[in-house]
């Protein structure tokens, strides 16, 4: 019993989370110094930015556009319970600017983008293609993260308010087709609740959430082991833990925006 003790701080599932914890740190410490380093790669930055943003629209402009469409329609029904049908365009537009549009992309970006960032560096790792860039005196960090973390946490607000756009053009064309109501009328009655406060919500959140999904999946990335399986392993571990800190970020987020309120 004592012996077992000596081997273990807390236990043995706390201490691996410890030291996992520390190790997330040390890496973050690593990025943010190599950020601001002074050296970007902006040939490589460019390419990231293409392959998170660019191949990402079809995708967020599908589930967008579906998204404000099936919201408009499953809402309509309650508000017209009480005769506020006319309460619909504010409702929708609230729902996605404030919360919608960022929650959504991060999470089908997490997926894709966080999988993909953890799965790409992972079998880098695996295969040595990393200790390789450090023997040819080529900083990993610099040209394999920040330039994937930076890519990530611009891109991803832009497609948050482009999944914003295809939203809104889902519930306008609900609710034309059943209120018949023209698009001034409609942005009217939409934005006339939105204050700044809620784009810079957005915003913010958009921010977190890119950042997030981009350390999380290079971090991954960069501690596979075991193989192939190590890299599955990166790339599965990347989005769940990606995806829930997302949430814990929007429910810290809106608690603290509420208090500006």
């Amino acid at each position: 019993m004592n012996g077992e003790s000596a081997k273990h701080v807390f236990s043995e599932k706390i201490d691996d989370w410890l030291l996992g914890f520390y190790d997330a740190f040390e890496f973050m410490k690593l990025f943010f110094k190599e950020a601001f380093s002074g050296s970007f790669e902006f040939n490589e930055f460019l390419r990231q930015c293409y392959s998170i943003g660019l191949k990402s629209l079809p995708l967020i402009s599908l589930t967008g556009f579906v998204t404000g469409f099936v919201f408009t329609k499953q809402s309509r029904p309650s508000l017209l319970e009480f005769g506020a049908t006319s309460w619909l365009p504010s409702l929708v537009t609230i729902a996605i600017v404030k919360a919608l549009a960022p929650l959504v992309t991060s999470l089908i970006c997490s997926g894709k983008i966080g999988s993909g960032i953890g799965a790409e560096l992972g079998s880098m790792k695996v295969t040595e293609q990393i200790d390789a860039m450090e023997v040819s005196a080529v900083n990993p960090i610099r040209f394999l993260v920040v330039t994937r973390v930076a890519a990530a946490t611009l891109t991803i607000p832009i497609l948050s308010f482009y999944c914003a756009i295809l939203a809104l053009t889902g519930a306008f064309l609900n609710v034309t087709i059943n209120e018949n109501t023209n698009l001034v009328a409609f942005l009217e009655r939409g934005f006339d609740n939105i204050i700044f406060l809620d784009l810079a919500t957005a915003v913010i959140k958009a921010i977190s959430f890119g950042f997030t999904i981009g350390m999380i999946g290079s971090y991954k990335g960069f501690n596979a082991a075991n193989g192939t399986q190590g890299v599955g392993q990166a790339a599965n571990s990347a989005v769940v833990l990606s995806m829930f800190l997302i949430f814990l970020e929007e429910l810290f987020i809106v608690q603290v925006t509420n208090w500006f309120r």
